[in-house]
């Protein structure tokens, strides 16, 4: 037993010590509770709004010039009457001219200043339009420096319409039997319309290239010779004159001086030309009051300072006539006659 007792007193020994450590250990912690993980809240994308494509803006529309109406007609060879500085709202001289003008078939024609002082659209409707108006659907007209008293001849422009052109420019041209007629704009301070690089003198080289016609007339505002008001002012006319004189025009005919005057054919530099000259007609006698002529200058051949009226053309194949006619109750002629170059 002692054998026995020895042997087991060193595991009793190992036994006692283990109860110790384990009374003497930290009980182990629970193991912790795993806390559950948050639920992640997906929020929806964000619905993309897209914004539509704008429709293309149609391309601008644009409105073809207005048709000018035809010229009427009348039997035998064409007849071409008219004068400058015509309407006055307070004289009824214009009044007395368009009375001739009404007894004689054909195409009226004005060398500009058309209603007094302005160009205003009162004074072409009210004043106007109730003399020479009377033959509007057979008048082409020119402007005058009056007709720019309303910002760019809107009075004018509104007035004729189509028939006086392009309002930006106020040129034009067309056929008359076997004649070209052109209509310039002789107010060259807008936008330099009459010197050598102008678009007009290049527009008129082309035209004129254009309609190589055996008798050629033109007409406008300011003359460049003139013995009345204006005499010596009209020299930016010059290289215009010089441009039709080149292509063998034949007749000008303008207004700004009050009063009649005729003119040997001559060249751009006054130069007496019965060759190839062109013969300049000044008949601001429409109705609006005369100008006196101090001292005629050089080939002038006729000339009136007190008489109204209009002159009339008849244009032939290859020559023309020329009348001058008074109104009623005043008696001052001039005519004649004359053969294209």
């Amino acid at each position: 037993m002692k054998i026995y007792g020895d042997i087991m007193k060193p595991y009793s020994i190992l036994i006692i010590m283990l109860v110790a450590l384990t009374s003497c250990a930290t009980p182990l912690a629970p193991t912790p509770t795993e806390s559950p993980r948050p639920t992640q809240t997906f929020k929806p994308a964000p619905t993309e709004t897209l914004t539509p494509i704008p429709t293309a803006t149609p391309a601008p529309t644009f409105t073809p010039a207005p048709t000018v109406p035809p010229l009427p007609t009348f039997s035998g060879d064409p007849v071409f009457i008219g004068a400058g500085d015509i309407v006055d709202c307070f004289n009824a001289w214009s009044e007395k001219t368009a009375a001739i003008i009404e007894k004689t078939q054909g195409i009226v024609f004005t060398t500009g200043d058309n209603a007094y002082d302005s160009g205003s659209p009162d004074q072409f409707k009210n004043c106007y339009d109730k003399s020479w108006g009377k033959f509007k659907d057979r008048t082409k007209p020119s402007l005058g420096n009056h007709d720019y008293g309303t910002l760019g001849a809107s009075g004018y422009f509104n007035y004729f319409g189509a028939v006086a052109g392009d309002r930006l420019k106020g040129y034009y041209s067309y056929d008359l039997g076997a004649w070209h007629i052109v209509v310039v704009n002789s107010n060259c301070i807008e936008r330099n319309r009459c010197n050598e690089n102008s678009d007009q003198v290049k527009w008129l080289r082309e035209d004129l290239n254009a309609h190589p016609a055996k008798c050629t007339l033109a007409y406008w505002h300011h003359p460049l010779y003139t013995a009345g008001t204006y005499k010596g002012q009209g020299q930016f006319m010059q290289t215009i004159w010089q441009t039709l004189y080149d292509a063998g025009a034949d007749v000008v005919v303008n207004g700004h001086d009050h009063n009649y005057q005729r003119y040997a054919p001559q060249d751009a530099n006054g130069k007496l030309d019965k060759e190839k000259g062109i013969r300049e007609f000044v008949v601001g006698t429409g109705g609006k009051d005369l100008y006196n002529i101090p001292q005629p200058i050089a080939n002038l051949e006729a000339f009136n300072v007190a008489t109204f009226g209009v002159i009339k053309f008849t244009l032939r194949a290859a020559s023309y006539e020329w009348q001058f006619i008074p109104v009623e109750g005043q008696t001052f002629k001039d005519e004649g006659k004359d053969n294209c170059h």
